[in-house]
């Protein structure tokens, strides 16, 4: 979901195995008909260190192999991936 910070490594994509796991703040999620299980996001990799955004970037990812950092607020948080899935008809 937009605003989410994801782990993508090689659960995701064997693109990002190993030392090409990268944070993403996702911007976008396309919601383009692609492979079953599968999804573009678009993002910003960042720096968990700083915060900073490094840049921007398009991927394509297994949903089930993304992980999720939890928000930190106050209320817990009702969204989950599944969801989503559902609602496109996935």
């Amino acid at each position: 979901m937009p605003g989410d910070l994801v782990l993508v490594d090689g659960r995701a994509s064997v693109q990002f195995a190993g030392d090409r796991a990268l944070w993403l703040r996702v911007t976008s999620v396309d919601d383009t008909p692609t492979y079953y299980g599968w999804v573009w996001l678009t993002g910003y990799s960042i720096d968990l260190a700083t915060g900073n955004a490094l840049a921007r970037r398009e991927v394509f990812v297994q949903i089930a192999g993304l992980q999720i950092q939890r928000r930190k607020t106050d209320s817990p948080s009702l969204r989950n991936v599944a969801p989503v899935m559902r609602r496109r008809g996935v």
